[in-house]
This record gives structure tokens, C-alpha cells and sequence, in this order.
């Protein structure tokens, strides 16, 4: 069978608490672990997605809408939907599986996971993974 859950794969969560929200993998486990025996990765995806800027907006109001909340986690690959899109913001060194262990390192993680994505999303790239999902 071809493996298409790959990294930096753009995918769509369909269950759980980040049900509808985009996210990209980071790390895959195609064979499971000792506590997670299944077909599982990590990601990283977008808890708050920006707002829509308009021209009369001041600057710091721009900087305001354009923030964005991210997540960080385990998912299971039936919970997953992947898409057509990948996303080559590179999350591996900042995203490990370790991070979800302590509360510490998870907040580290998040926030740098924050800043690469409203980077990203600055530049105007991939602009479909920004966007709300409509339906």
C-alpha cells in the first residue's frame, strides 16, 4: 500500500476537540508505539484561523487580525483527511513527540509553532491552510 500521510502533508482533523481545523504533519508513526499501538503522527494545525484584513484597517489592527492560535497533536490516521496540499514550513526540530509530556516544553512548542505559521502566513503563501473551512 503507498503511504501518502507524509510530512508536511496539509490535513483536515475530523474528530475530537480540532474537528474541521486544518494542520500538517510533522512526524509519522506508521507502525504505532508501545502506548499508542495504532497508525498515528503528530501535528501541528491552526486553533484560530486570522480574520480578514481590509484596507481601512489601521496597522495595528492588521497585526491583530492577522494573529494566529496553533495546536499541537497525537492523532490517530482514521481521524485524519488528507488533502492535495503540502506545506513546507519546517516544524520538526521545534515539534516533538516529547514536547506533549511536560507543560513547559509544549508552551515553548506552541508559541514557536505560532510564530512560523503567522510568518508564513505574512508572505502570502499557502493561502487555502489559512482560510476557514466552508461548509
Amino acid at each position: 500500500m503507498v503511504k501518502f500521510l507524509k510530512q508536511n502533508k496539509a490535513v483536515i482533523v475530523l474528530q475530537g476537540r480540532y474537528a474541521g481545523r486544518k494542520a500538517v504533519i510533522v512526524r509519522n508513526f506508521d507502525d504505532g508505539t508501545r502506548d499508542r499501538p495504532y497508525g498515528h503522527c503528530l501535528v501541528a494545525g491552526i486553533k484560530k484561523y486570522p480574520s480578514k484584513v481590509i484596507r481601512k484597517d489601521s496597522a495595528k489592527k492588521t497585526a491583530k487580525k492577522s494573529r494566529v492560535k496553533a495546536f499541537v497533536k497525537l492523532v490517530n490516521y482514521q481521524h485524519l483527511m488528507p488533502t492535495r496540499y503540502t506545506l513546507d514550513v519546517d516544524l520538526k526540530d521545534v515539534v516533538a513527540p516529547d514536547v506533549l509530556q511536560s507543560k513547559d516544553k509544549k508552551v515553548t512548542a506552541l508559541k514557536e509553532t505560532k510564530k512560523r505559521f503567522e510568518e508564513r502566513f505574512k508572505t502570502g503563501k499557502n493561502r487555502w491552510f489559512f482560510t476557514k473551512l466552508r461548509f
